[in-house]
């Protein structure tokens, strides 16, 4: 009998140790998660361009809250620049699944002035598009993005600002900025 007592304090000893290394190991893999770029900031010439998401990780049909900015820092006091519709395209990749999420524009050429040390900003309002020929599965995550209720996935935002300035006056030549920038988020399940 003391021999089966020994064992059982013996067998309980061994797993406890092993609980402990399980939690041990739980403990590193959590610290090894993957750091997600919540902010980006990109210096070209006389501007700085930046692209955020508010929170690294978002609840599954949380509203997604990316916005970007445009600073002008050279000399003037202010400078007009020309774009699309806007000068900023939110393209997303989803990389779970790897499906691309365009940013569709209208193109008119609008002219947007800006003053020194005021960024422009602008907040994602959703994007994305599909096709009747589109498989099932990528129509409805479409049909989610669309309405920016973002399904469980891991996102990856490559900005871009895409506009133009009237380098000489004279000549009209033009200066074309294209200043890219990305960042990523989550989107976890409610469960």
């Amino acid at each position: 009998m003391k021999k089966y007592i020994a064992y059982l304090i013996l067998i309980s000893a061994v797993m406890m140790f092993l609980a402990g290394c399980n939690e041990k190991e739980t403990q590193q893999l959590e610290n090894l998660e993957e750091v997600l770029e919540t902010k980006s900031e990109v210096n070209e010439g006389d501007f700085i361009y930046r692209l955020v998401t508010e929170k690294a990780e978002y609840i599954e049909g949380e509203p997604i809250k990316i916005y970007a900015e445009l600073e002008y820092i050279g000399d003037q006091e202010k400078i007009e620049i020309s774009h699309a519709a806007s000068p900023f395209y939110f393209p997303i990749v989803e990389k779970t699944r790897d499906f691309q999420i365009g940013y569709p524009m209208n193109e008119p050429l609008v002219t947007t002035t800006l003053i020194k040390g005021q960024p422009l900003r602008e907040d994602y309002k959703g994007s994305g598009g599909y096709s009747s020929e589109d498989e099932a599965e990528y129509v409805n995550f479409m049909k989610q993005i669309i309405k920016n209720e973002f399904p469980v996935g891991q996102y990856e935002v490559n900005g871009v600002a895409d506009f133009f300035v009237i380098k000489n006056e004279e000549t009209k030549e033009k200066k074309a900025y294209k200043i890219e920038a990305a960042i990523e988020f989550k989107v976890n399940s409610t469960k």
